[in-house]
């Protein structure tokens, strides 16, 4: 897929945003938490807005653990995604073109992942951040840091290693 040097900013800007629209509506229960991703530039952040049935402890209120950490471990497989993604569909071989068709290369899968809870979290949106620390041919590993009001206080972090998948540049090359 040849793409003109002039090509304007609104059609660049639509075409990363439907990518990681459809990347994300991949995944089942990314849809059924109703995470979603702001993207600027290549950064992504994470969103988890708040709903009654994330609540674990009526009590307290408190979010349930698992849907925290299931939201913390889609963002960072979706951070690591997205970072191959980007790679190949900002590139002009056919991998950008698949891409710009829907096709992605398939999803890291996910070896394991260590979840910190370090305080409650409140009836309320949370956001995450992950960053990519290592990533080979075979293997990732991502830390995640998840919010409620502010940035500087995290209420979870996790750490999640990943399989990567077999030579995901070669999308569009069959």
């Amino acid at each position: 897929m040849s793409r003109s040097p002039n090509e304007p900013v609104q059609i660049i800007k639509q075409r990363r945003d439907s990518a990681l629209h459809q990347l994300v509506q991949g995944i089942p229960y990314a849809r059924h938490l109703d995470v979603q991703f702001d993207r600027r530039g290549d950064e992504l952040t994470a969103r988890l807005p708040y709903a009654e049935k994330l609540i674990g402890n009526p009590n307290l209120p408190a979010l349930h653990g698992g849907a925290v950490g299931a939201f913390l471990e889609i963002a960072a497989q979706i951070e690591l995604s997205w970072s191959i993604i980007w790679e190949v569909m900002e590139g002009d071989g056919p991998g950008a073109a698949a891409i710009a068709a829907g096709q992605f290369p398939p999803m890291p899968k996910t070896i394991d992942c260590t979840v910190d809870y370090l305080r409650s979290g409140r009836p309320r949106d949370a956001y995450a951040r992950a960053r990519v620390n290592r990533q080979g041919r075979r293997y990732a590993s991502v830390q995640v840091e998840a919010w409620q009001d502010n940035r500087d206080r995290p209420f979870v972090t996790a750490v999640g290693h990943f399989l990567m998948p077999e030579n995901p540049g070669a999308l569009g090359d069959a």
